[in-house]
């Protein structure tokens, strides 16, 4: 295993490999899958990797080496919520990340590229200024941030057009950016003025090796014969108020009583759903398991019957590909969603969908699959073919190396 001594690296050929730096603010690593796989990617392929992210739970050590990854852990004064939290929590990070990113440079791996992963979008102040010292930036677009703030805070304000600045300049800022799909490279060409020809589309695709499908484990249905599942954030924009009106709907509209939820996932609103659910009599019918390492998630949705996404249907989430849904589709799981742009996109025909934002509905369509078991499971499977065909991260690993390539 290398460790973070800086150093020279180079190839059998004796060529220079290219270090990198990648960056995230909003999740630690290797927590967030998509930049874990990514840089998986690029160690596989003979780049030097480090790693800048923030302290989490599990994840509380500042500095260590993993699977010969590079990763550096900073404090976060809060979970932000609302616009001053935000604001506190952005500039804290700002700066831990300008001290780490000097830290690996002159006492680490190094770097030539510094590869920036939104949400926030001001990480272009980083990457412009290592820019003017010879550095490369790429800008790995995982969120559209102003119409995530729209979603978040129902509001076009100031802070909404300080989003959108933030956005062009980093934009403006990177050599090569990527794309998690058509959608956001429309929005990089469009309103963050890039060459579409440096603009890379590299979808989330799931990892099957660590998706696996195992055996159903009864203690997640609750005593009950079905279990409806999901996974994901709990924040105000996942939509979570309408899964917990469906449900409500489902044991008592319907008189179901043979039906557990199963939400894993932390976040800043988890103690409000908590409370939510117990106020409207569904506290023995929802569990919730809080931030999980994968073998709980693994336990859930293999055991679940149905899977879904209750994310709201607003201008940010129809453009925006959930990881949630690739990872339902890997395990052989009919999904009930919202009707969305890239949704319907990624799930075709291993999806039924709801009207937009209507829990009513939502309940329904659940309740239309938990009922035909023989539908569940040819769903299932063209969801799982889909991905060992088209939608796997071995599928995407090229295209990420080609966005690479292209910085040279």
């Amino acid at each position: 295993m290398r460790g973070s001594t800086a150093r020279t690296m180079t190839d059998r050929a004796g060529k220079r490999i290219r270090r990198v730096l990648m960056i995230v603010e909003n999740l630690p690593l290797p927590f967030d899958r998509r930049v874990w796989q990514e840089a998986g990617t690029l160690r596989d392929a003979g780049y030097d990797v480090s790693i800048i992210c923030p302290k989490g739970k599990g994840y509380e050590q500042s500095h260590e080496v993993l699977d010969d990854i590079a990763i550096y852990r900073h404090p976060l004064p809060l979970e932000a919520d609302g616009a001053l939290g935000y604001l506190v929590e952005y500039s804290t990070a700002l700066f831990w990340e300008f001290f780490l990113a000097w830290r690996v440079l002159l006492f680490g791996r190094g770097f030539d590229v510094i590869h920036a992963c939104n949400p926030p979008d001001n990480i272009f102040v980083i990457g412009g200024f290592f820019r003017l010292l010879g550095k490369r930036f790429l800008f790995d677009h995982h969120d559209i941030n102003p119409e995530l703030y729209e979603a978040k805070f129902g509001r076009r304000d100031f802070f909404y057009k300080i989003m959108l600045l933030w956005e062009r300049w980093t934009f403006k800022t990177a050599h090569v950016s990527i794309a998690t799909n058509e959608s956001y490279k429309q929005i990089a060409v469009e309103r963050g003025g890039m060459d579409a020809d440096k603009v890379h589309v590299v979808r989330s695709g799931p990892k099957l090796d660590r998706l696996k499908r195992i055996d159903p484990v009864p203690k997640w249905r609750n005593g009950r014969k079905h279990l409806v599942g999901y996974v994901g954030v709990m924040g105000k924009q996942e939509g979570l108020d309408y899964l917990l009106d469906a449900a409500k709907l489902i044991v008592t509209e319907h008189g179901r009583d043979d039906i557990q939820f199963g939400l894993v996932g932390g976040g800043s609103e988890l103690e409000i759903l908590q409370q939510q659910a117990i106020d409207m009599g569904l506290g023995d019918y929802v569990t919730f398991t809080g931030r999980a390492p994968d073998q709980v998630l693994l336990e859930v949705l293999n055991t679940a019957d149905v899977c879904v996404n209750p994310d709201e249907h607003n201008p940010m989430n129809d453009k925006s590909t959930m990881n949630k849904i690739m990872e339902y589709m890997a395990l052989a799981k009919p999904i009930v969603q919202f009707d969305m742009t890239e949704g319907r996109f990624s799930a075709r025909e291993a999806s039924l969908y709801a009207k937009p934002n209507d829990a009513r509905d939502l309940a329904d369509k659940i309740l239309e699959l938990i009922d035909d078991p023989q539908r569940c499971k040819t769903m299932g499977e063209f969801g799982r073919t889909r991905v060992e065909n088209e939608l796997e991260w071995r599928f995407e690993a090229p295209k990420l190396l080609a966005a690479y390539e292209a910085l040279e």
